[in-house]
């Protein structure tokens, strides 16, 4: 139990982290690109509207401003050529005055492949383009060489990713070193839970034995009488209760190791089976079997002789008048699969996930009247979930199933 919740936690802890993490990082990434491609947009504006040459600069800069802003050195720092086109899309003019890295054909073919891409901005390898169409008629093609500022987005990108995957692996290591301390308070509660209804339980015991030994010494010296029945009746179910809340708070404790032993699920199963069919039969009703030889676990034994008698009773005591119980107990790959079912009219599905809840009952009338404490189910789940399986039920066609799913170990 203790592991399990530890487990939870670091799982939630980590699922929250990387989620934010991932947020975070793709904001920056985003955004470190709209911005690096909002400021080599403008300077292509720039370029357009002043014939191909930067403004005079300005006399303050301001460094927080994300804006394109002119320094006496832009008009030396960046590389762009620009191109004239014809109505017809064919180059009329190509100024490469200020870049020195191409060619006239290279430029002939980057050209080409901006024609083809058919935006009017947008990115041809490390190069940014813009297209302004003329007065006079035909376009203009504005070119930035963008080599330095598509890897500095790139490198901020690598580094972003590895100061996520660090921050990950470090909190990673630092939740297994401290989980069990960040749970202890709630493990304490739980532990301090458990002994309350163990101790509870013990202390209740006397008093109930001694008000049981009244009742039948003034029914030896009044004799029968219906009120001392009714007492005696509930005395009788109280006894059973608290051995049932005992029996839960001993399941829910993590397994100790001197109570694991190997053993035939198969022949579990079919003793239960065997002991309930007359239970079944004497109520009017069938329980048939289908159990595979041969399967064997570890685990707690006591446990699974619980855990079937838990469900087949479930099963007999709310299965429709004249109806047919079937047990399955089968391997699937390396889990156990145990399966309950029963005809039963009148299941409200909105509730099936509270049939696992403690003393949930989801008719109390009849509960009462069969015997029930809503404990069973809840014991049940504790025995599947102590020995790392799975237990689930779902209704369809007026039966309802009851699956457990537990895996095979030893």
């Amino acid at each position: 139990m203790i592991r399990s919740l530890r487990r939870k936690f670091i799982i939630i802890a980590m699922v929250s982290l990387i989620g934010t993490m991932a947020v975070l990082c793709t904001a920056i990434g985003i955004g470190n690109y709209y911005v690096t491609a909002n400021r080599v947009d403008k300077a292509i504006s720039i370029l357009y509207q002043n014939g191909g040459t930067f403004l005079s600069p300005g006399s303050h800069f301001d460094p927080s401003d994300f804006n394109f802003q002119i320094t006496p050195e832009t008009a030396f720092e960046t590389r762009y050529f620009i191109v004239q086109l014809t109505e017809q899309k064919e180059i009329k003019s190509v100024n490469l005055e200020h870049i020195a890295a191409l060619d006239r054909q290279t430029v002939v073919d980057t050209i080409s492949r901006i024609i083809d891409a058919g935006t009017e901005r947008g990115y041809v390898d490390h190069y940014r383009f813009g297209i302004f169409s003329n007065k006079e008629g035909g376009s203009a093609v504005v070119v930035v060489n963008c080599f330095l500022q598509l890897q500095s987005v790139n490198n901020m990108l690598r580094i972003t990713v590895s100061i996520f995957l660090a921050c990950v692996l470090i909190v990673f290591i630092l939740l297994l070193f401290l989980s069990k301390r960040a749970i202890r308070p709630f493990v304490d509660n739980l532990e301090r839970q458990r002994q309350f209804v163990t101790d509870a339980s013990h202390e209740l015991k006397t008093p109930l034995a001694i008000l049981s030994a009244d009742m039948g010494l003034m029914e030896d010296t009044y004799g029968k009488d219906k009120w001392l029945e009714s007492a005696q009746s509930q005395i009788v179910r109280l006894d059973k209760l608290i051995g049932n809340l005992v029996e839960l708070a001993r399941t829910e404790e993590t397994v100790k190791e001197d109570a694991v032993v190997c053993f035939s699920v198969s022949e579990i199963a079919q003793a239960n089976a065997d002991a309930f069919q007359p239970l079944a039969e004497a109520d009017g009703k069938a329980l048939t079997a289908e159990i595979t030889s041969g399967i064997s676990t570890r685990g707690v034994q006591d446990n699974f002789f619980r855990l079937f008698s838990i469900l087949l009773d479930n099963a007999v005591k709310y299965c429709d008048p004249g109806g047919t119980i079937h047990l399955s107990v089968s391997l699937r790959g390396r889990h156990i699969c145990v399966s309950v079912s029963n005809p039963c009219a009148g299941v409200d599905t909105a509730q099936l996930s509270r049939y696992f809840d403690r003393f949930y009952r989801a008719d109390s009338s009849r509960a009462r009247s069969t015997g029930g404490y809503g404990i069973g189910l809840s014991t049940a789940k504790a025995i599947v979930t102590r020995h790392k399986g799975r237990i689930s039920n779902h209704y369809a066609d007026g039966t309802i199933t009851f699956t457990a799913v537990i895996p095979q170990t030893g």
